[in-house]
């Protein structure tokens, strides 16, 4: 067992840290007529599964609406980096009902935590607007 994790733990990329519901940018290397490029696939994660070499997680993308879905292993020396793109807030671990209803539900953005918005205080953007409401009497 000892050769195993030493066999997979050269080929780990370093991934930032993503989870399911999170939009995701995977570039991956397409071998090509003896040549080598990198294409990308982008999507929303929909399922994470495994622990150590044995971790994979699927990506979901519409493109031309039609639902292409891609699994990924994690230490795979294919996976050359991923990018986190949006961070999205989940109650469920495996998103399958995108595949269903497309464009019915959507999954929240996560909070930013920049200390910019937690800075400005609620009650000053709603008194500089105009009120969109008519007068009484009016």
């Amino acid at each position: 067992m000892d050769w195993l994790k030493r066999l997979h733990a050269t080929s780990i990329v370093a991934a930032p840290q993503f989870d399911t519901g999170d939009e995701i940018r995977v570039w991956f290397k397409i071998l090509e007529r003896g040549k080598e490029r990198l294409g990308q696939f982008e999507g929303i994660v929909i399922r994470c599964r495994g622990a150590g070499p044995s971790k994979t997680f699927t990506v979901r993308r519409v493109t031309y609406g039609e639902g292409v879905e891609r699994v990924f292993p994690l230490d795979a020396k294919v996976v050359s980096r991923i990018e986190v793109l949006r961070r999205g807030r989940v109650k469920r671990s495996r998103l399958y009902f995108l595949r269903t209803a497309v464009g019915k539900r959507r999954i929240a953005q996560a909070e930013p935590t920049t200390q910019a918005a937690a800075a400005t205080p609620q009650g000053t953007a709603a008194a500089t607007e105009p009120s969109a409401r008519p007068t009484p009497g009016a």
